[in-house]
């Protein structure tokens, strides 16, 4: 059972998910698995299961955020479906073979994976670098090949595909609007695989909570689902009215509050 305590912080961070979600084309990730693992410490989860739980029940909101947040950036027509689809086989892919290694990776190293990852999107966002004007999208072949990529970095980190999605078809000249509705409908085959992955991957393992589907954590996973679903469309109303560097910089900001966080639950005992 949930202890009454851990309820507001899981819709606080639904609530954050969802509008991250909508504003950035991220899924989430970054703001859900860190708190989720502090959370799931401090409800006296196995030590050595925390983060892969958090990681599989962070993957699954995103199933549904990014539902929501896809059909909001679809009504302002910023869904760019040709990429979508030619992205699409790839990434399957690479979201089932990222969460088959996240499951034979120690929580530690998975940890400090994760944090680098954060770390490194924080600084490109920071720089806002700027690609050449020549630069354009590539053919299919790779589109997949970049799918592919994506969706095990994703999956590995628990992320809906946008902090990467976004920057690389930025990095390749997509107006960031575009980029951001693109990412969000990129980030359902990213959530099916990834989530599929994580629940077979924890299937046999007999010490997780009760409510698990695997690495899937169902009481957190509901309550984060009444949040996130709700705030999304507003994140993404905001994300066609706002400046998207300015945005850009405070998401980078909190990237670096999360991991030192993050960091510090992890190695401080």
């Amino acid at each position: 059972m949930i202890p009454f305590d851990a309820i507001p912080a899981y819709l606080l961070t639904g609530a954050f998910a969802g509008f991250f979600a909508g504003l950035l084309g991220v899924g989430g990730g970054v703001v859900v698995v860190p708190v989720l693992t502090l959370i799931f410490t401090a409800q006296g989860f196995p030590a050595r299961e925390v983060l892969h739980l958090a990681l599989g029940t962070s993957m699954a909101t995103i199933l549904f955020t990014s539902l929501s947040s896809l059909r909001a950036h679809h009504a302002h027509q910023a869904v760019l479906w040709p990429v979508v689809r030619q992205l699409t086989p790839g990434i399957l892919l690479g979201t089932l073979l990222g969460a088959q290694l996240a499951g034979r990776i120690s929580s530690r190293s998975l940890s400090i994976f994760f944090v680098a990852f954060m770390l490194l999107l924080a600084m490109q966002m920071i720089a806002n670098l700027r690609p050449p004007p020549s630069r354009r999208l590539p053919g299919w072949i790779g589109l997949s090949a970049a799918g592919s990529v994506i969706g095990a970095i994703a999956s590995l980190a628990a992320l809906g595909g946008g902090a990467l999605t976004v920057p690389y078809l930025i990095w390749c000249n997509v107006p960031p609007h575009r980029a951001i509705g693109t990412s969000a409908a990129v980030g359902l085959p990213i959530a099916v695989g990834g989530t599929l992955g994580y629940i077979g991957n924890g299937w046999a393992h007999a010490d997780l909570p009760a409510g698990s589907l695997g690495f899937v954590y169902l009481p957190a996973l509901g309550i984060i689902l009444l949040a996130s679903v709700l705030i999304a469309p507003l994140g993404a109303r905001l994300a066609h009215s706002l400046p998207i560097k300015l945005l850009k910089q405070i998401f980078a900001g909190l990237l670096l509050v999360l991991s030192a966080k993050m960091l510090w639950s992890l190695y401080s005992t």
